[in-house]
């Protein structure tokens, strides 16, 4: 079992997290509170389910599975904000880069998972 903390995909989820708590103070009121609170609170969900993943043997496929369902309701949250006009487009497109790598890497990821079952 790796450090969590050394695994690429904690890495850059932690850097994805900081990001979304960079941009999302730049949101106006009405959406600060719902849609940045929800974002940032799904990947705090995310980067926990990561380090549950990498500590269980036993349920790390079920926890993969969780994390990848997580980080499609951050893909939704994101495309969602901007399309309100939260985010500017270059910011979009680069978390969306690391939605893409997150997403990769937990896919591998439970596929060596499932052929340890």
């Amino acid at each position: 079992m790796a450090t969590y903390d050394l695994l690429p995909v904690y890495k850059t989820t932690y850097d994805f997290l900081l990001q979304t708590f960079q941009f999302s103070k730049t949101f106006t009121r009405e959406y600060k509170y719902t849609i940045g609170q929800e974002l940032k609170n799904e990947t705090i969900r995310l980067i926990l389910a990561i380090y549950r993943a990498n500590g269980s043997q036993a349920k790390r496929y079920e926890l993969l599975d969780d994390a990848r369902t997580t980080l499609e309701t951050i893909r939704l949250l994101l495309r969602l904000t901007k399309d309100l006009k939260q985010i500017p487009l270059s910011d979009f497109v680069s978390l969306n880069e690391k939605i893409e790598n997150i997403s990769k890497q937990l896919v591998g990821w439970q596929k060596i998972s499932e052929r340890k079952i």
